[in-house]
């Protein structure tokens, strides 16, 4: 048999269910799985006159493709120790301030963003307004009414008597 005669597609129909099955095992994660597969046989293609000519071009995708989800896990690891230790402190939130961003996020979309940009961010209506694509008299005209939701659900209730 003349082993350079191999044809991409129909060794990529045989193979690729094998080597996905093989790498989400592998990586316990399909989509990762999905995502090294794909690179493998690209890499395949892309080498096809050389590869296709081996006597295992199963065996130099798998290689590749196991070389990937090592990288895939020593970057995955590396971003978790840096992230760690560039973590930023834990923010203590009082008990009132709790409420208040409750209220918050209970705020149709445009004007929640306004708030969280203004106010947590220390955004200047100028730069929300750049930052959230609309005009500086958008942004004010938001947060007047962002101000005046929160008022009305904060309020505490008035007691009747009777």
């Amino acid at each position: 048999m003349d082993i350079e005669s191999v044809p991409f597609e129909p060794w990529y129909r045989a193979e690729h269910p094998r080597l996905l099955a093989s790498m989400a095992v592998v990586v316990r994660d399909v989509e990762v799985a999905r995502e090294i597969t794909a690179e493998a046989f690209a890499r395949a293609l892309e080498r096809w006159e050389r590869v296709g000519g081996m006597e295992s071009p199963d065996g130099w995708t798998y290689r590749v493709a196991l070389n990937l989800a090592r990288r895939r896990a020593r970057r995955a690891t590396l971003e978790r120790r840096l992230l760690l230790r560039a973590a930023p402190p834990p923010v203590a939130v009082a008990a009132p301030a709790i409420e208040v961003w409750e209220a918050v996020t209970a705020l149709p979309p445009r004007m929640r963003t306004a708030v969280a940009l203004r106010y947590l961010g220390g955004l200047t209506e100028a730069e929300v307004a750049e930052s959230m694509g609309v005009a500086a008299g958008t942004v004010a005209a938001t947060l007047h009414e962002a101000r005046r939701r929160l008022a009305s659900l904060l309020a505490p209730e008035e007691v009747s008597h009777g």
